[in-house]
């Protein structure tokens, strides 16, 4: 009893090998059924194409560096996110696609396949366009044969991108799941990678969310600045009218007085000539103030830096046949084996 303690059985590969050699039939039989079975699997789902562009946009941050910043950046912190003067940080762009207008605002974007048989909205695109497996017609059928539930249809009336349908809601989310929006924590290089059953469809589609990225920083970016472009705008046209109205009253006083030697139609003109001198100069200095406003705007507006743009993808992204093919014939060949040996494979310690 201690001698087979001590020796506890372990499995003999020869004993092994020379069991699955012996009913390597098996093998025959199996393996060829797997391989067609994984290829018309793999064959029925749609292949995808995907496309990547960079985009590097001007950061505005108050100089943080030096050796500080460069350890903080080794460590994966970026003190330039944390000074900068916008309450929006870059790092935040990624969270623009929870936002169902700005994902409303893609689908509304014009898509064309490479055969020119699809001209569409990405709305459309995603509605009407999309091929499926063979095996969700049944179970759409069979879905269609269950009793509906009655859902919210959205705001009646008017369209609403924060109160959808049920199937608006899963096409946004479809959008989502194909869009892909990323930020390098350390260069603030933004990515944003898409992914449709098109090749021309997917690079339209990174192009225009890139422009829609650009326009939404720089709106952002120039918010405030516009606002006091326009409030000081709005008034030099108020101070011009003004201007213009004492300048006519006093011309049209001096025309008509003009041989009039009294003392108080000369003290009446002159205190129309100050009033005068006093809006012209409130003119021309709400007039700087204006163009210093329209400077800033210029100088908040963000310049943006292509790195990489978005191309038309030649080879689809996946899925991947072969892989999946030769994953599932090796995984079948594991499985065989053990249901051959799972006998042998009983031992204790």
């Amino acid at each position: 009893m201690e001698e087979n303690k001590k020796n506890p059985k372990v499995i003999d590969l020869r004993v092994v090998a020379k069991k699955i050699w012996a009913n390597k039939k098996l093998f025959y039989k199996v393996l060829p059924i797997v391989f067609v079975l994984s290829c018309f699997y793999i064959v029925s789902i749609p292949r995808y194409y995907t496309s990547e562009t960079k985009l590097a946009p001007e950061m505005e941050n108050s100089g943080a560096g030096g050796t500080l910043g460069s350890i903080a950046a080794s460590f994966g912190f970026d003190l330039s996110d944390m000074q900068t003067s916008d309450a929006i940080t870059p790092l935040l762009y990624p969270d623009l696609m929870e936002d169902n207008a700005f994902v409303v605002s893609i689908l509304n974007v014009k898509v064309e396949s490479q055969d020119e048989d699809i001209k569409s909205t990405y709305h459309d695109y995603l509605k009407d366009f999309q091929k499926v497996a063979w095996w969700t017609y049944p179970m759409s059928w069979l879905k269609s044969l269950l009793p509906k539930k009655e859902a919210p249809v959205g705001n009646k009336g008017k369209f609403d991108a924060y109160y959808l349908s049920k199937d608006e809601d899963d096409i946004l989310n479809s959008a989502r799941d194909n869009i892909k929006i990323s930020i390098d924590k350390k260069t603030g290089v933004i990515t944003i990678n898409t992914k449709a059953q098109d090749p021309l469809i997917c690079k339209i589609l990174a192009d225009s969310i890139k422009d829609k990225l650009q326009v939404f920083i720089t709106d952002y970016r120039t918010n405030k600045a516009r606002v006091d472009y326009e409030y000081y705008k709005q008034l030099t046209a108020e101070a011009k009218q003004d201007y213009e109205r004492m300048r006519q009253r006093y011309g049209a006083f001096i025309d008509g007085n003009v041989n009039i030697a009294l003392q108080s139609v000369r003290l009446k003109a002159e205190e129309m000539e100050s009033e005068m001198e006093l809006k012209l100069n409130n003119y021309n200095t709400l007039n700087s103030q204006m163009l210093a406003a329209k400077a800033k705007v210029q100088e908040r507006t963000p310049a943006f830096t292509v790195i990489k743009g978005a191309a038309v993808p030649i080879k689809p992204a996946g899925p991947k046949r072969m892989i999946f093919v030769a994953g599932i014939l090796i995984l079948a060949c594991f499985t065989t084996a053990f249901y051959l040996v799972r006998k042998d494979l009983h031992f204790s310690f």
